[in-house]
């Protein structure tokens, strides 16, 4: 992985805004400067943020003031609230912020889910800044807006960083929510039963899932210097005799980790934080460094259809407030890299006789078998990340004959568009049933089945999961 030191040099700093700055950008992202009648020189809203902490009050102006001054490419919403009844907010960016569109992939950042781990909330308020500041002057990122729809959550956990009075580098209770439960074991695990009692934060991140078309996400963590990668939990069927839990995407997933610590100051370089612990190229198999259940990441991969990986970004969680800026230098280029990589892949739409989009329709990459299948949304829309190469795409509409396509992959990430397939039923002319994977350990059936018979029976498994979904 190339560094990218055009990005590492950049650092706008705009002489003026303009009132309703947004209004001015046409939707290619070009200034509308002849439409600037009695527009005058105001401070930028982002150009004043500091390297410091903020809290609750201080991060909602913030949002809101961004919000307010580049409303044409960004919207602001809560997503839920904590138990404390703090806004989770969500920061929009990109040409069709409030939206989803046809072809243009959604992207997420999420940190602060362990409250006092804290370098990840603060770095990505400068990230926003960073993208609102510069859309419409540097052409990357302008065409990295116009092409993905970015949200960005600073905060999953308000009231553990608000209740972290005293900080700390190691541990504090902060790191909990307001019931003392640590939102990082609290999802559905597909290996084991979680017998976690689901919080608001987290469902409220679980129904945001489900209501966008998420493809790449990752969060934010502090306590290592380390790209963590699915699965963080795993049985017989993922886990190899050297401790190492495999995913149907592991390659990618291998990709997206050293994506981001190649382009990261130091992480790349593997020494973490002390002599007892290091990480080849600043990345590892989750389960591989130690076992998680009920993690974010899991979730995402196996009921969310996306590919999340955990980044580590400070060994320690909670550093003073003057080492902020040098946090945000260390990370900007690999932010941004890591956001580009949403556009790996082929995407596409499958559509019935009348041209009709089909929802709930099952797309995969063969040899590639998730154990929750990956489906179109209502749009007919799929995404699916895959590295260079040659796959065959195999598009299912249950109760009708396969449609199986070969394509020839190539990094279009540079040119933020995936591989464009479409796909067509002729004798289909009525739309799916809708379709959901059951919150259970899916992964259990496969053990058990393992357990019992040979390995090659596992895709009898995924075919029962299959039809249980549909029936």
């Amino acid at each position: 992985m190339v560094l990218n030191q055009n990005l590492r040099s950049i650092d706008y700093q705009p002489d003026c805004c303009l009132q309703s700055y947004g209004s001015l950008i046409n939707e290619n992202g070009v200034f509308k400067l002849q439409d600037a009648v009695g527009i005058f020189c105001l401070v930028s809203v982002a150009a004043a943020l500091e390297f410091k902490y903020h809290h609750a009050e201080e991060l909602e102006a913030y949002l809101k003031g961004v919000h307010d001054a580049y409303s044409s490419f960004t919207h602001l919403h809560s997503i839920g609230r904590s138990v404390e009844g703090r806004d989770l907010w969500v920061l929009v960016l990109g040409r069709f912020p409030t939206h989803h569109k046809i072809g243009i992939p959604e992207f997420k950042y999420v940190a602060n889910m362990h409250g006092d781990e804290t370098v990840g909330r603060e770095i990505l308020l400068h990230l926003i800044d960073f993208l609102v500041t510069s859309y419409g002057h540097d052409p990357v990122i302008t065409r990295l807006l116009n092409n993905t729809r970015i949200h960005i959550m600073p905060t999953m956990n308000p009231d553990g960083f608000e209740a972290t009075k005293v900080p700390d580098c190691y541990y504090t209770r902060g790191r909990y929510n307001k019931n003392g439960e640590d939102l990082n074991r609290n999802f559905p695990d597909a290996f084991e039963k979680n017998n976690a009692s689901i919080q608001p934060e987290t469902q409220a991140v679980m129904n945001w899932i489900k209501n966008e078309t998420f493809v790449l996400s990752a969060n934010l963590h502090g306590g290592a210097l380390v790209a963590s990668y699915t699965f963080d939990n795993g049985n017989s069927v993922t886990i190899s005799s050297k401790g190492y839990s495999r995913s149907p995407d592991d390659d990618v997933f291998i990709h997206l980790a050293k994506t981001y610590s190649s382009n990261h100051a130091s992480m790349y370089k593997g020494t973490g934080c002390d002599n007892r612990q290091s990480f080849p190229e600043g990345i590892t198999n989750g389960y591989s460094w130690y076992q998680l259940e009920g993690g974010m990441q899991d979730y995402n991969y196996v009921w969310g259809q996306c590919f999340e990986i955990t980044l580590e970004l400070s060994c320690c969680k909670y550093p003073p407030a003057d080492q902020l800026e040098k946090f945000w230098r260390d990370n900007k280029v690999a932010l941004i890299e890591y956001i580009k990589q949403v556009h790996l892949g082929v995407k596409g739409q499958v559509m019935d006789r009348n041209g009709n989009p089909i929802p709930n329709a099952i797309v995969e990459a063969k040899g590639r078998p998730h154990v929750c299948p990956y489906r179109t949304n209502e749009h007919g829309e799929y995404f699916l990340l895959l590295l260079p190469g040659t796959y065959v795409i195999n598009a299912t509409v249950p109760g009708y004959k396969s449609i199986l396509k070969t394509v020839e992959i190539t990094d279009n990430t540079s040119n933020f568009s995936a591989l464009k397939q479409d796909f067509s039923f002729s004798e289909v002319s009525i739309r799916s049933r809708a379709a959901s994977c059951p919150k259970t350990p899916l992964y259990q059936q496969l053990g058990r089945a393992s357990a019992a018979v040979k390995p090659t029976l596992h895709i009898l498994v995924l075919m029962t999961v299959m039809l249980a979904i549909f029936k």
